[in-house]
Formats: C-alpha cells, structure tokens, sequence
C-alpha cells in the first residue's frame, strides 16, 4: 500500500521542539499571512509588477490592465496601506511606484519558483 501518510503514531518531541524554535511568533505569522493574501489578488499583483518596472499614474494603470480607475484606486489603496506602494503628486498627477525591494524580491521568486516548476 502506497500511502502519503505515516502507518503507525510516533511523536518525536525533540523533532517537534525543534521545529516549533523555529515558528514565528502569531503576530509576525499573522503579518506574513496578510501579506500573502495581499499579493494573492491577481489584479494587485499586476498593478505591483507594473509598478516595479515603472512608476505610473492611476489612470496608467487603469489602461494597461483594462480596468476602471475606480478599480484601481482601491487597489492601491490596499497596497499603500500595507506599506507596499508609494506616490509622489506632481502637479495634477499622482504617481505611485514599488516601496518594498522584498516584495520585488518575492515576485522574482515566485516567478522563478513558478517557471523552474514548468521544466
């Protein structure tokens, strides 16, 4: 029988002490968890590629991913909260780009997971 789960119940309590020396704490789990939720949405993960190559406006965005600026704003919304994302206005425009070199940094290795998994 080949089977993904153990056949008999052994606890290792010194494995088990190891492993939980290493979990973060709730909080940071929790913080952590947010932000893969965060970077979850296919549209923010668009608007964050985007404005890794790029610092655009609102309305920039809302033509390269076909969507309303409305769509947009709220999305951005969530990213600037979370610290993500920045803008600066210039005059009547406001341009948002990345703020957070991790996240650059996470989406380059997603996207290397990603592509190493397709070989």
């Amino acid at each position: 029988m080949d089977s993904d789960i153990c056949q008999v119940t052994i606890v290792d309590r010194q494995r088990i002490a190891s492993a939980e020396n290493q979990l973060p704490d709730p909080p940071v789990l929790a913080e952590v968890a947010a932000t893969f939720k965060l970077l979850g949405d296919p549209t923010r993960l668009k608007i964050l590629h985007a404005l890794a190559a790029e610092e655009l406006c609102v309305c920039d965005l809302a033509a390269l991913l076909a969507v309303s600026i409305s769509a947009v704003s709220h999305q951005l919304r969530l990213l600037r909260g979370q610290g993500v994302v920045r803008f600066r206005r210039e005059g009547k425009i406001v341009y948002y780009q990345l703020d957070d070199d991790h996240i650059r940094q996470v989406m380059a290795d997603m996207r290397a997971h990603i592509e190493s998994c397709r070989r």
